[in-house]
């Protein structure tokens, strides 16, 4: 393969420092100018993304035009300490002007439905002023041309994603939940930074490209060994699976559910959970020079995948179970980076696809919590299609794209992921489709149970205090129902405003054309950065993997259809298998999270404690007390009495003359 180079960026492309300032000085107007700006500052934040938008379209057009698809534009020195060298300097090519459009134009359709969702929250000024910090932190991650700017990046989207997740701090959850989220990700950014320090040793530099040229270098004169060229993958890998909610530090994922449903969506869709698969696939290099790596990243990938549809079988919340959708649909995308060649293209437009519907889905389970007065459990909607038609349309869309069904979206950019894991070379290709499969089976089974329960069947929400089919009065108190004074409740299902339904509509178009268009044009477009799209001759045809994935789906779905067209019991039951006791627990993620890592933790801090009272401390007080006590004592001596000190002179003067008496007769 040739050296990487980026050409220097030139005309329009010149500016695309705007990209990153927009945002963050619109982020900065609305924190410090304070309650001045709460009647306005929600349309400063949505102008900021969308003139952000409007840039990453010009910018893509005049990249587009460009010989080698690639501008690079230096704006200063960040550090020069000896032989380190960063600059902060941005870089425009295929990869990141996917990303860009993605994160702008998914997320101004986001800052629209948020100016509706948030409309009576007191605090509505300073969610933006996070959202649009939000998004200027991971433009500066997916622009940077060095892995020190995408960490700046990455540590920003990381601070963002606190303060939104624990936006309503007042509710302990909400408060635990961002708190959770924060400490998780240092966890994966350890991995991280010590990748850049790995980086920095080996090739002096952390610059894309020197980097990129360095290992390319190494595999032609073996200059540099396999073993460091796995750890630099691995410590990546970890920094990835933290900030993309995969295997094993996915828990914080389904918890950031505690923030507004705007920050659900732009954070499980356009933005943080597609961090870690950008910084896989832009360190494309890197993996492909190193089979176990990207074996590593496979396997976690599978892993994930399956854990996320297992537990979204068990879920009622209904943003708890799109939560663990997402963490299953970004483990297919890791599942296609990790399989390498031209794989990393199919896992980038399932990536694109995916922002459309999953913010889609977000926003409609955010439209449904709206009209249902906050209640957040599917058992106790049913019926809501005919009061909230716009929301049940586009939902029923996202629904379609996400379980993959022809002609939608998800249909495009899934089934090639699944057809490139079976023809992988050896066993293994087996394993890793057939576990794609299966995924694509459970995830059109709990998408199906959430679409029917939510949508369709009897409305569980017209109940009575007393009745067969009805919850009493106490249930409905616990499912933050209210009622009159006769037991009958008050709850009156109504579609949301036009601000929140148009975005709706957009993402729904999205959702049924975008997975067609990208697997058209979108491959193409990335090769100059991650290589040739996979050839699709192997163990098993396209038409082969087509037919098989469409039987799962609609068996999947079907199953679910006939469990719950019905509806379900209000009142949980005990588990009666240890499957889905175990789903409801998370499958015990919480609890392998505390023994593997908090564990440690807390032991070796406490040893530390002993260490530093027992030695450190001990042996400095020890010290002290010694001279203390040996001062003391030598002071008695001291009496102050004649004839003790003259005592004490004749004593020493007897054993004087006996010393010198005892060597003179000796």
């Amino acid at each position: 393969m040739d050296s990487i180079t980026y050409a220097d960026a030139t005309g329009a492309l010149s500016s695309m420092w705007l990209l990153v300032a927009i945002p963050a000085v619109s982020a900065a107007v609305l924190l410090l100018l304070g309650k001045r700006a709460d009647k306005w500052g929600h349309w400063l934040g949505v102008a900021a993304v969308l003139a952000a938008f409007g840039l990453a379209v010009t910018y893509f057009f005049q990249l587009k035009g460009l010989d080698n698809r690639s501008a690079a534009l230096n704006l200063f020195e960040f550090i020069h300490i000896g032989g380190l060298e960063v600059n902060v300097g941005l870089l425009f090519d295929p990869l990141t002007a996917v990303f860009v459009l993605l994160i702008t134009g998914v997320g101004f359709l986001i800052h629209v439905y948020a100016v509706g969702y948030m409309s009576h929250d007191p605090g509505r000024r300073r969610f933006f002023a996070y959202f649009n910090l939000f998004v200027a932190a991971m433009l500066l991650l997916v622009l940077g041309d060095n892995y020190v700017m995408l960490y700046a990046g990455w540590e920003g989207v990381g601070l963002a994603s606190y303060l939104l997740i624990s936006f309503w701090y007042e509710r302990p959850a909400a408060a635990t939940a961002g708190k959770k989220a924060f400490l998780i990700n240092r966890v994966g950014d350890v991995g991280f930074a010590l990748a850049i320090f790995l980086m920095f040793a080996t090739f002096g530099t952390t610059d894309y490209a020197k980097v990129f040229n360095g290992v390319l270098e190494s595999e032609a004169g073996q200059t540099v060994s396999a073993g460091v060229l796995l750890a630099l993958g691995l410590l990546l890998l970890l920094g990835a699976c933290g900030k993309s909610g995969q295997f094993p530090l996915q828990t914080w994922l389904p918890d950031a559910m505690e923030g507004p449903t705007p920050v659900s969506a732009l954070i499980h869709a356009a933005t943080m959970v597609t961090a870690g698969v950008y910084m896989i696939a832009r360190s494309a290099t890197i993996f492909n020079a190193n089979e176990t790596a990207q074996t590593v990243v496979v396997s976690i990938g599978a892993l994930t995948l399956l854990i996320g549809c297992i537990i979204g079988c068990a879920k009622d919340g209904i943003k708890r179970v799109l939560a663990y959708s997402t963490v299953s649909q970004i483990g297919y995308m890791f599942l296609a980076v990790g399989l390498g060649g031209g794989a990393y293209a199919l896992g980038i437009i399932h990536l694109l696809a995916h922002g459309f519907f999953k913010a889609g889905l977000f926003l409609g389970a955010g439209s449904v919590m709206h009209g249902m007065k906050d209640q957040e459990d599917i058992r106790r909607y049913g019926g809501l299609w005919k009061h909230m038609k716009i929301t049940w349309a586009t939902f029923g869309l996202g629904w379609l794209a996400i379980i993959g069904m022809f002609p939608f979206s998800g249909f495009f950019t899934k089934d090639p992921i699944i057809l490139s894991a079976f023809n992988r070379e050896g066993w293994t290709g087996w394993l890793y489709g057939g576990a794609a499969l299966l995924g694509a089976g459970l995830t059109a089974f709990y998408m199906t149970r959430l679409f029917v329960l939510t949508f369709h069947g009897k409305p569980r929400w017209e109940m009575e205090k007393h009745g067969d089919h009805h919850a009493d009065g106490d249930e409905a108190h616990h499912a933050g129902i209210k009622q009159t004074a006769d037991g009958r409740d008050i709850q009156h299902p109504h579609e949301s405003p036009l601000i929140m339904t148009i975005p709706l509509i957009v993402l729904a178009l999205g959702s049924v054309f975008a997975g067609y268009l990208m697997s058209t044009s979108v491959v193409d477009w990335l090769t100059p950065v991650l290589g040739d799209a996979p050839e699709e001759h192997g163990r098993l045809s396209h038409g082969t993997v087509t037919v098989l994935t469409l039987g799962v789906v609609v068996i999947g779905a079907a199953i679910a259809f006939l469990l719950f067209r019905n509806g379900t019991e209000l009142v949980e039951r005990p588990a009666r298998t240890h499957i889905v006791r175990a789903a409801r627990n998370n499958l015990y993620a919480d609890r392998f999270n505390e023994l593997v890592f908090e564990l440690p933790g807390r032991l070796l801090t406490r040893a530390l404690v002993w260490v530093d009272n027992r030695g450190v401390d001990g042996i400095v007080n020890g010290l002290a007390a010694a001279f203390g006590g040996g001062s003391g004592r030598l002071r008695r001596l001291q009496t102050g009495y004649v004839r003790t000190y003259a005592l004490s002179i004749l004593s020493g003067a007897v054993l004087v003359v006996a010393a010198l008496l005892a060597v003179r007769l000796g």
